[in-house]
């Protein structure tokens, strides 16, 4: 199994920054799996935010890059997502999730509200 554990949301106002934390667990879970960041705000289908592969490669929604920085520390079983000059359109739930393969493993998810 694989547990993931959010922590950093919050409430901060526009122009902002915030920091989340994930932290991996399990007799499953190996640094070689791949990890991210997802969204879903009210209304609104889950989106991608920003995936890191277990080389360190990344990739990034449109609307979050060069504001949002995604990285992690095998050592520590860690992915962390930096979010700088923080809009009110990003005011969401953030999942953390790890992928491998066909599995893949959801959080359970940190409130982010951004105030204009």
């Amino acid at each position: 199994q694989v547990r993931l554990v959010e922590s950093g949301g919050g409430l901060v106002q526009a122009g902002g920054s915030l920091r989340l934390s994930c932290a991996a667990s399990g007799s499953s879970f190996s640094s070689s799996f791949g990890m991210g960041w997802y969204r879903q705000a009210p209304g609104k289908t889950r989106e991608l935010v920003a995936i890191i592969t277990s080389r360190g490669g990344t990739n990034y929604e449109d609307s979050v890059k060069g504001r949002f920085t995604i990285s992690r520390d095998n050592a520590k079983n860690t992915v962390y997502l930096q979010m700088d000059s923080l809009k009110p359109e990003d005011t969401a739930v953030y999942y953390c999730n790890s992928y491998s393969g066909f599995r893949a493993y959801w959080g359970q998810g940190t409130q982010v509200t951004v105030s204009s």
